[in-house]
């Protein structure tokens, strides 16, 4: 557990980082601890956008790196609007850091995971060299149609909600922010080529890290 310190241990997620090392520096005590400071990935996008269809095609295709999928931390403590989730991406950011630190990058899939601002922000950021950030987009036509022809239980079919995740997507389109957003558009495209191009892109990062 890197935020507790091996020498004093005090609990500190905010360490100070000294890049000669790496090195997790305690605030208490001054003690250095090395650490593996690798990238992370997020691949996001619109509800409907294909991300879930992808990463289970790539679970034990891709052996360079940790897949996980955002969701299956998610619980009702961590729906905080008012916070803008804070506590759900940090212990996510803390969760992948932990598991860098056996030698692979973590490849995170999520809707909420794909806007820098609710990541770059997050204290346990600080542990990562770069965040790369890849969105999957479509038409709207394509991404309302995906959405109406999910199971009834999933909630998906109502107006609302499509309405809600056009705009998402759409705001993937348009961000010109930094860090950028790599895009790829599965608009009518199957989904073995969109696992392709993620395959790709993960292989392209993790080799030049």
């Amino acid at each position: 557990m890197m935020n507790v310190c091996f020498q004093c241990g005090m609990y500190h997620a905010d360490k100070l980082i000294d890049p000669s090392g790496p090195f997790a520096v305690c605030p208490e005590c001054g003690y250095k601890h090395p650490f593996r400071q690798l990238p992370l990935l997020v691949v996001s996008g619109a509800s409907g956008s294909g991300k879930t269809t992808v990463c289970q095609s790539l679970l034990g295709q891709v052996i360079q790196a940790v897949l996980l999928d955002s969701d299956i931390l998610w619980r009702s403590e961590f729906n905080a609007p008012d916070t803008k989730y804070r506590e759900f991406f940090e212990t996510w950011l803390r969760v992948c850091k932990n598991i860098s630190q056996s030698g692979r990058p973590v490849v995170l899939f999520g809707a909420g995971v794909g806007a820098p601002e609710n990541i770059e922000g997050c204290i346990e950021r600080r542990y990562f060299s770069k965040v790369h950030y890849l969105a999957l987009v479509c038409s709207d036509e394509d991404l309302s149609e995906r959405l109406r022809k999910r199971p009834v239980w999933r909630g998906t079919r109502e107006s609302a909600f499509i309405d809600e995740q056009v705009r998402f997507n759409r705001w993937f389109k348009s961000f010109d922010g930094q860090p950028t957003i790599r895009l790829i558009d599965t608009t009518g495209v199957v989904s073995k080529q969109t696992t392709l191009q993620v395959a790709d892109w993960i292989d392209e990062i993790v080799r030049l890290s």
